[in-house]
């Protein structure tokens, strides 16, 4: 099965072609609010490079967030015009699943794994996942937004409950830019090889694939089927900030 990959969720965008889950290509590149400029570009290269065509593909993975907005817009909006106009299966996955999953694989079983991304203002998005037999992440729980604070209260109460002191890693740009935070609250976790916290779509084709090979039983919101839809954990800062100028107006 030949897989493309692509990952809009960041201000790295990021392209990787699969056959099964051997790498043929991978590109990424700086994309600061320039997605819509730098992703067919990008996918047209890896097609090239690879010496394939789109027709050649059989299965296409995206991340679907959380992240950039419009990142991920512009990619979820891509990947759904090529599954219409060729009718290619479509897989979306989490950045969050993402992230576990380029750590999980140096992991023994029943590792915790906490992703997080910052998401600015003191304020993360999160998740954790328990890596279990043959490398299948179980979602404990599920992708969140919350503050740092919240954020690592709510994780230092699940593992003392869990009795997995000691078994957690941190991965992700949220887990080095609050590293001290995180130490402070968890002094038993670990954190990932600073390389690993940039996503990874390479990463991101393998989670999409073991997941088309698992069924449409798995859907879930963080894990869907053709039907992807972005997953927005909070609304957009310009949302918020007209919201807040909204209850300032006096009637």
């Amino acid at each position: 099965m030949k897989i493309l990959s692509i990952d809009t969720s960041s201000n790295v965008c990021g392209v990787s072609i699969l056959e099964n889950t051997k790498l043929i290509c991978k590109l990424d590149a700086i994309a600061i609010n320039s997605h819509s400029q730098t992703l067919m570009p990008m996918i047209s290269d890896a097609l090239n490079k690879a010496n394939l065509a789109i027709d050649d593909i059989n299965l296409i993975v995206c991340d679907i967030g959380p992240g950039s907005f419009t990142g991920i817009r512009i990619g979820t909006a891509t990947v759904k015009a090529f599954r219409d106009s060729k009718n290619i299966d479509l897989v979306g996955i989490t950045s969050l699943e993402c992230l576990a999953r380029q750590v999980s694989y140096e992991l023994p079983n029943n590792s915790l794994i906490c992703s997080m991304i910052d998401c600015k203002n003191d304020n993360c998005y999160y998740a954790l996942y328990q890596k279990t037999a043959d490398d299948v992440l179980d979602v404990l729980i599920a992708p969140s937004s919350e503050s740092v604070k919240d954020t690592l209260s709510i994780l230092d109460t699940y593992i003392e409950d869990s009795d997995e002191t000691g078994n957690i890693y941190f991965i992700g740009d949220g887990s080095s830019n609050y590293k001290s935070d995180i130490e402070k609250m968890i002094p038993y976790g670990h954190f990932s090889n600073p390389k690993q916290n940039l996503l990874n779509s390479y990463y991101l084709g393998l989670c999409g694939l073991d997941f088309y090979n698992s069924g449409i039983e798995a859907t879930t919101p963080d894990r869907q089927l053709n039907d992807i839809l972005p997953l927005y954990l909070k609304k957009p800062q310009a949302q918020r900030q007209l919201e807040e100028k909204e209850k300032e107006i006096k009637f």
